[in-house]
């Protein structure tokens, strides 16, 4: 779905919600993410980002419905609360790793949603040290940070 479709949904979404967003832009990316400013931001990511969530979900399904699967790789970001979610994501996953690197042993991260996995496993993706891997199931689905034994080199 190109930039400018997806610009026009997302408002049209947000009006039909009756929702009064100031500001809202496309940021293309790894992921196309759809930045909306709104002074109702509390009340549209909801507690722990749940009703934010299930917006991304509702949004999804109606642009796969009206289009195809590959247009719906997007997020709605409102008032930059993914953004700060995945730095926090980020910065226990690094301080973690740090442990992993240290004692050469395995850390389970606490439980945590797909979208924030996704942000450790990207974040380590080329770490010569640490590598990751998803455990669990549902709810409890995790990241365990595990050390990357050296290579031999004969």
């Amino acid at each position: 779905m190109s930039p400018e479709l997806l610009k026009t949904f997302a408002q049209t979404f947000f009006d039909t919600l009756g929702a009064n967003v100031t500001s809202l832009e496309v940021v293309s990316g790894h992921r196309t993410r759809v930045a909306v400013t709104s002074p109702e931001g509390e009340q549209l990511i909801g507690q722990d980002g749940d009703t934010l969530r299930a917006i991304n979900t509702l949004a999804r399904r109606m642009v796969e419905h009206a289009h195809s699967t590959d247009a719906a790789n997007f997020l709605i970001d409102i008032n930059n609360f993914h953004e700060h979610q995945a730095e926090k994501v980020r910065a226990e996953a690094r301080m973690l790793a740090q442990r992993v690197r240290l004692f050469k042993h395995d850390v389970d991260m606490e439980p945590m949603t797909a979208y924030d996995r996704l942000v450790v496993h990207e974040l380590f993706a080329d770490d010569p040290e640490v590598e990751t891997h998803s455990d669990g199931e549902g709810k409890t689905r995790h990241i365990v940070l595990r050390y990357k034994q050296p290579v031999a080199t004969a």
